[in-house]
């Protein structure tokens, strides 16, 4: 039996994937984040199958939860919010189940910094602009952030930042990257993205901070920094210019076998 690490995407229960989707209902034993999933996609679980709120598991519980409905014979769905592969905290799931001999597999989600950047209308990578999205967060009371990834390092780089868990220090981030970026840099706050109840702030660095304490936002969002939220003028790209040479796109030719 298998235990998959399902995506369920940024909180819109239709933006799961259709292989999620489908896993989800062929797997008896299905465990949720039940303060982040949407209680609407538990429905695709069969009837009858064990449904295991992890909201006040510790990992060590969680684990033998998992152990235990592989070893019963039952195909496991283990359901995060988002994309597995950012701030899902599977890393140390996978670590337990491979010192249990315990085979799992991934079903990637959408992830919440593309659910913003819907929202926000945005690409977030525009040509002769910026080229590079950074996704982080800050370290307060969670685990600290390993040398050289601090807001001030990470933004010389100019690049677009993107940071989750991090809402309850706004105001840090403004102070940290304002010396790198300007006052006058655009920047976005979007809540609950691809939910009903989803709020989208725009504004600079300069006056993010205040529209975040007005609108009481304090979790389950990101902050977004980066000249490419505001860009306006810039160049095509050279995958669709007019003038790009026609035989750019072609494969290199391969010498025939002698």
């Amino acid at each position: 039996m298998t235990v998959y690490f399902i995506g369920a995407g940024p909180g819109a229960a239709d933006l799961i994937t259709v292989r999620g989707a489908r896993t989800l209902a062929a797997c008896r034993v299905c465990l949720y984040a039940g303060s982040l999933v949407p209680a609407e996609l538990l429905a695709e679980c069969p009837p009858d199958a064990r449904l295991v709120d992890t909201a006040r598991l510790n990992l060590d519980e969680i684990t033998a939860e998992l152990i235990a409905a592989h070893e019963a014979g039952h195909d496991v769905a283990r359901l995060h919010s988002g994309d597995p592969s950012v701030f899902s905290a599977v890393a140390e799931q996978m670590r337990r189940l491979d010192a249990a001999g315990v085979p799992y597999e991934v079903v990637p989600g959408v992830p919440a910094f593309a659910a913003a950047a819907a929202a926000l209308k945005r690409e977030l990578t525009v040509p002769t602009v910026g080229q590079t999205v950074i996704l982080t967060r800050v370290a307060n009371r969670a685990t600290a952030m390993p040398a050289g990834e601090d807001l001030a390092t990470l933004g010389r780089s100019g690049a677009l930042i993107v940071l989750h868990l991090a809402m309850r220090y706004t105001e840090r981030v403004v102070a940290e990257l304002t010396p790198h970026y300007g006052a006058d840099c655009p920047a976005a706050v979007v809540a609950l993205a691809s939910r009903p109840d989803e709020l989208v702030l725009r504004g600079t660095l300069e006056t993010i901070a205040d529209q975040v304490r007005e609108a009481g936002v304090l979790r389950t969002a990101v902050i977004m920094v980066g000249r490419t939220l505001g860009a306006v003028q810039f160049g095509d790209s050279h995958l669709y210019s007019a003038g790009r040479e026609r035989h750019a796109c072609l494969p290199p030719a391969v010498a025939p076998p002698r």
